[in-house]
């Protein structure tokens, strides 16, 4: 080759100038080094027949050409090879995707033809679906159930560290790279040698049951009846001139969380509150213990904000979600006795106050004390968040998670077997179709097993609090899987707006399980959005992801078609043969159409090339919220009581947002959507909007979910409409004005194309 290189040079450059080396570099290539000659200026004067300028020998120049000739044969000969072999070797047949991205393809077809890049290769959407239904069967769920049935699973004990073990080894075993994250997180256990009591007349309650992160001590107050404790239901009582400073709140469970319960009676001032399950709606759980928190918010409350890697690292301090008044639960047996000797007036027939009891008249009480003494104790607890992931093909630094929680209070079967099979199944299945079947995800998948859910959803929350400062730049959906499965024959999610368009469109391509025709078709079609969606509630698993990371999330359950709950979500007696009856018999089925369900959104979410989260929804759904505030501020300023603001401020705001959308749904009709550039472009401005709505100008620590529509306080939208406090309303007021404009400034791309109207 020395020599082919030589005849060549001679050939293009027969008079030589300077000398080339090649030199070793130190990453092993080899690089050319110009040497110049001496003294360049010399070189007229050097005599003839000087090395620099001799001439070849005729013969020599032959033999070169000869050379040359003989090097090319071969390089074109091996060019030739090479090509064929890797033409037959890695030819694909190109296949259109008939379905991906079916709705921005409808708007590319009015505009111009565009110069496409050569596409990924990528399987159709009805292959990959397909693929992953035929992986989900009854009978692989029936031994994966049946692997994460425990009697115990407490959040930190041996059986959820076991739980975590097994989890991490088949995640290793499918090639997942399995990693952990350890959190040390304070957790409120009963006092095993001094139990929780409730002392009423001759009566001495010593109740199995407890909510966790309760005040502790003990108090004596009136008794008082407060139905499900919500504002109305107190406004009822103090309407009947039944004190409620200092008081002892009877209330049965339902409708808000626990912490929303007691968070509502220490407003109006009372001491303590008890909570037992109503036989109106647990008919058959008279002797059962109820658990659950009452801590107003998620995640380890004496880390606020922090995550619990290790407390020494944090200053001493309490979440403002904790509660200082007592709260215990109590069976409903105990319930009866009390309300069977509660005295004072009588509620109204349409306050909705008369539950189950058939021998009780439900009174309100305020005469008669009664004792609570709770005693529980804080514990330090090692959690282990566990993780695996399949990484994508195109952005892999861009994930859709999958999480279920794997503690429960007893066996937690609905609560939470359910949900790891149904993580586990969807794990082997994409795994498989990936080293099987020639599955390219372009985004990554994340499936993650978290501890102490039933505290407040502490691992997931405190995984968020850790790495708040990039999971809004990479995870852009987080799809829950605990308590899928409820029941048979309904279906109802509670979900971010940007998801609701995905959600409407995979009901349409899942099976009904247990019946004919789709999800879609089972829940009644014309009215989907009403039969389907509900707000998402503070206790909800995915809350955390929405309102305090502001990552697009979704929660769904099979439930009942008749609307009954399902009873013992929650309570010890959350078994399989309870949920087999409340499925009747066909929870294996159940369960494959909830991994369907949350598998074809998720491969949904990594095939297509644009992420299918819909804007326009949001765009929408402002509106309302917008327009109450509108016509409350135009109200107050035409009445006098407001001044020097202007109702059009949060409007011109939305106005904006919408812009903003519009111009993303045209920047899309104008991508070649095989540029993975532009695409991963229009993914990230689509990704800010969820984030964007977090609002900047409240404190994580004293308002962890600052979500502008879906948070908690003064900042939403829904309680700037209500406050009566014109100084806090103007405040507030331009703070959100100035969240919305900034989420559609995110929304635009460019900062020159940024609407600076308001």
């Amino acid at each position: 080759m020395d020599r082919l290189r030589s005849a060549f040079n001679s050939l293009i450059k027969p008079e030589q100038y300077s000398r080339f080396t090649l030199q070793p570099a130190e990453d092993g290539e080899r690089h050319v080094e110009v040497k110049l000659s001496d003294d360049a200026t010399e070189v007229e004067d050097q005599p003839e027949g000087s090395p620099s300028f001799r001439p070849a020998p005729l013969r020599q120049n032959r033999r070169h050409i000869c050379y040359l000739a003989l090097g090319a044969l071969l390089i074109f000969l091996t060019g030739y090879l090479l090509g064929f072999v890797s033409h037959h070797k890695h030819q694909v047949e190109p296949q259109v995707d008939s379905d991906s991205d079916s709705d921005v393809e409808d708007g590319l077809k009015s505009t111009s033809t565009f110069i496409a890049s050569p596409p990924d290769v990528q399987q159709d959407w009805k292959e990959v679906s397909n693929l992953l239904n035929e992986r989900l069967t009854a009978e692989a769920f029936e031994k994966t159930l049946g692997t994460f049935d425990l009697p115990q699973r407490s959040a930190g004990s041996e059986e959820d560290m076991n739980q975590a073990n097994r989890i991490f080894d088949e995640f290793k075993m499918l090639e997942m790279d399995p990693w952990t994250d350890v959190h040390y997180a304070q957790l409120q256990i009963p006092n095993s040698s001094h139990p929780n009591r409730v002392l009423f007349e001759s009566n001495v309650f010593e109740p199995v049951g407890y909510l966790a992160y309760s005040a502790t001590g003990t108090v004596q107050g009136k008794l008082v009846y407060g139905n499900y404790g919500r504002q109305e239901d107190l406004d009822v009582l103090q309407k009947n001139n039944v004190e409620l400073k200092d008081s002892v709140v009877l209330l049965r469970c339902g409708n808000i969380s626990f912490a929303e319960q007691v968070n509502n009676a220490e407003k109006k001032g009372a001491s303590a509150v008890l909570i037992y399950p109503d036989l109106e709606s647990y008919k058959y759980i008279k002797d059962a213990a109820l658990y659950g928190h009452v801590h107003l918010g998620s995640g380890d409350p004496y880390t606020p904000g922090f995550p619990s890697f290790n407390h020494t690292q944090f200053p001493p301090t309490q979440s403002s979600g904790l509660p200082k008044i007592l709260a215990q639960t109590i069976t409903a047996n105990m319930a009866s006795t009390l309300l069977q000797s509660i005295d004072g007036p009588e509620p109204d027939a349409s306050s909705g106050f008369k539950g189950g009891f058939s021998s009780v008249s439900y009174r309100l009480g305020g005469s008669k004390n009664v004792t609570v003494e709770v005693n529980n104790v804080l514990v330090s607890r090692e959690l282990h968040n566990v993780f695996g992931v399949i990484r994508g093909f195109t952005d892999p630094d861009r994930y859709v998670v999958l999480g279920a929680q794997r503690d429960a209070w007893g066996t937690g079967y609905a609560r939470a077997a359910v949900g790891t099979s149904i993580l586990m199944e969807l794990a082997k299945a994409f795994h498989n179709m990936v080293e099987n079947d020639g599955f390219r995800p372009r985004r990554s998948i994340v499936f993650a097993s978290w501890s102490a859910g039933e505290y407040g959803n502490v691992g997931a929350t405190e995984w968020l609090e850790g790495y708040m400062t990039s999971l809004d730049k990479r995870v852009f959906t987080y799809i829950n899987l605990d308590g899928a499965v409820l029941g048979v024959g309904n279906f109802v999610a509670s979900a971010s707006p940007l998801l609701y368009s995905l959600i409407e469109r995979t009901m349409k391509e899942v099976k009904n399980p247990t019946g004919a025709g789709s999800v879609y078709d089972m829940v009644g079609k014309e009215k989907w959005m009403a039969n389907v969606l509900k707000p998402m509630t503070l206790d909800d698993p995915a809350y955390p992801f929405l309102a305090l990371s502001g990552v697009p999330s979704i929660s769904f359950h099979f439930t009942s078609a008749n609307a009954e709950p399902y009873l013992y979500y929650g309570t010890v007696l959350d078994n399989k043969d309870h949920l087999l009856y409340q499925t009747t018999h066909h929870t294996s089925e159940i369960t494959v159409g909830a991994a369907q369900f949350a598998g074809q959104m998720a491969l949904r979410l990594v095939h297509d090339h644009l992420i299918s989260l819909d804007i326009r929804r949001y765009s929408s759904i402002l509106s309302q919220p917008v327009k109450q505030v509108y016509m409350r501020i135009k109200q107050l300023t035409q009445s006098g009581q407001l001044k020097d603001v202007s109702p059009n401020w949060l409007n011109r705001a939305r106005n904006s947002f919408h812009r903003a959308a519009e111009n993303i749904n045209r920047d899309i009709g104008n991508t070649d959507l095989s540029d993975k550039e532009a695409c991963r472009n229009l993914n990230d401005r689509i990704m800010k909007v969820e984030h964007s709505l977090l609002s900047p100008y409240v404190s994580p620590l004293e308002t962890p979910f600052r979500h502008l529509l879906l948070g908690r306080g003064s900042h939403t939208l829904a309680s700037i409409g209500e406050t009566t406090d014109m100084e806090e309303l103007h405040i507030q007021l331009a703070m959100a004005t100035w969240t919305l404009k900034g989420c559609a400034n995110a929304l635009v791309g460019d900062i020159w194309a940024i609407d600076n109207e308001i």
